[in-house]
């Protein structure tokens, strides 16, 4: 699992612009009014020698009586107690402030790594001047400019090597790992009780009964799995109760876990917007993933209702037209055994590998059907392809200008890699290199 940093201190001290900083693009509004981050803000950043997820807050204000900062101290606690470690970032340029005393007088009560931090230090007047957070009574605090990168990579090597250890043990079990997700009240606990023929979760027609993943292994066809149920995803606004709030981060890690992701849609609420969103944080961590329709028993069908049904799912999930459905009833059964099967075939797809002599036939054939579009008025050219990993299978591809291949022609060579191969119902991801990188490789 991967560990989790937080990034907690007063509205304004730059949290929004260290979170950039790290993730490595303009995820987080950054604006100098004090207060535009309200909500927690989730990435996983894949840049440093540990993967792991990161957390933006709002300002943390310790004593007011304005509602939406209240709110966004709860968030900034929250975040606090999910996160393994905790980055308190303070405004060198405003100097120390009784709201950053009181903060850091919370933050040695808490039993886990805290990196005081003090951001905006430009220069070495504002770095002399920044010595009077020694009077918070810490050892060492860390002077950095989050706009300008200084100091931020020996930040993020000291954070990096006190990392729970147990985060950065790399599962080798010989098992399919199953994440159920999706919105609260869906039926996604009925579900696992039906495939595993026992009531290990607690189903209940309450919204957001199951509060932390239960993991359990379980054999089928003398195959072993891992199932992971999860709690319901709620939006944002929805998310208030403590309790509930954990589960946002604890389905995105469930879904880090998982090989294939069951997203369990509600037939008798249809598509909603929402549902598009739990399962984009799948697409984005590249699970094969599919669509499971419960509750189909309780909805008036005629011969079309399949179709249509399956029609606003490709509508609504674009970006996820590979995926299988299937249509089921987790309250009387109907249908569920489809799923395990469609589970080995998602399986086999998303650990294939292909040799390079047949890559490379079927590219080759595809470039010569349909040539790249030309790029700086330059044309095109491709070397080779080969697969450099599974889970998803992931290719590259040499060729003489990387950045100028536009995405419509890689979903074209993505789709013919599809029909050749077999990945009908798995993510693929393409990487384009230069030259150079051939040679080297």
């Amino acid at each position: 699992m991967k560990p989790i940093v937080a990034i907690v201190g007063r509205p304004n001290v730059g949290k929004s612009t260290l979170f950039n900083r790290l993730i490595g693009e303009r995820k987080a509004i950054v604006d100098d009014m004090p207060g535009v981050t309200r909500d927690r803000n989730y990435a996983n950043v894949d840049r440093f020698d540990v993967p792991f997820i990161l957390i933006d807050t709002g300002g943390f204000e310790p004593v007011s009586q304005d509602l939406l900062l209240q709110q966004m101290r709860t968030q900034s606690q929250l975040a606090m107690e999910e996160a393994d470690v905790i980055i308190f970032l303070m405004d060198g340029r405003a100097g120390l402030t009784a709201a950053d005393r009181e903060v850091a007088s919370m933050l040695r009560r808490i039993k886990k790594p805290v990196f005081y931090v003090v951001n905006k230090v430009d220069g070495d007047k504002v770095e002399a001047l920044s010595s009077e957070f020694y009077e918070l009574g810490i050892d060492t605090f860390y002077p950095i400019s989050s706009a300008h990168n200084r100091g931020v990579g020996d930040l993020m090597d000291e954070i990096v090597a006190v990392f729970p250890k147990s985060a950065l043990v790399v599962e080798e079990e010989e098992l399919t790992k199953i994440a159920v997700i999706g919105r609260p009240n869906v039926g996604k606990s009925s579900l696992v009780n039906r495939l595993l023929g026992f009531e290990r979760s607690v189903a209940n027609p309450v919204a957001g009964t199951t509060r932390d993943s239960i993991d359990t292994f379980f054999y089928c066809n003398k195959k072993r799995y891992m199932l992971i149920d999860t709690a319901g995803i709620r939006r944002k606004g929805k998310v208030t109760l403590k309790i509930e709030t954990y589960s946002v981060v604890d389905a995105l890690r469930s879904i880090e876990r998982a090989d294939v992701v069951l997203i369990v849609i509600n037939a008798e609420e249809g598509v909603t917007e929402h549902d598009t969103k739990i399962a984009g944080y799948a697409y984005e961590a590249g699970r094969s993933c599919l669509f499971v329709v419960n509750k189909w028993d309780t909805v008036e069908k005629d011969n079309s209702s399949i179709g249509k049904f399956t029609e606003s799912i490709r509508m609504g999930f674009k970006y996820l037209s590979f995926a299988p459905i299937v249509f089921v009833s987790a309250k009387t059964g109907q249908r569920t055994g489809k799923i395990m099967s469609e589970v080995d075939a998602l399986m086999e797809q998303y650990t294939k590998r292909v040799s390079t002599a047949d890559l490379n036939n079927v590219f080759k054939e595809a470039v010569e059907s349909h040539h790249a579009p030309l790029s700086s008025g330059r044309r095109v050219k491709f070397y080779f392809a080969t697969q450099v990993a599974i889970k998803p299978p992931s290719f590259v591809i040499f060729t003489n200008q990387p950045e100028g291949i536009h995405f419509s022609y890689e979903r074209y060579i993505t789709n013919k890699f599809r029909e050749a191969f077999g990945f009908n119902g798995t993510p693929i991801k393409l990487m384009f290199r230069g030259r150079d990188k051939m040679k080297k490789s």
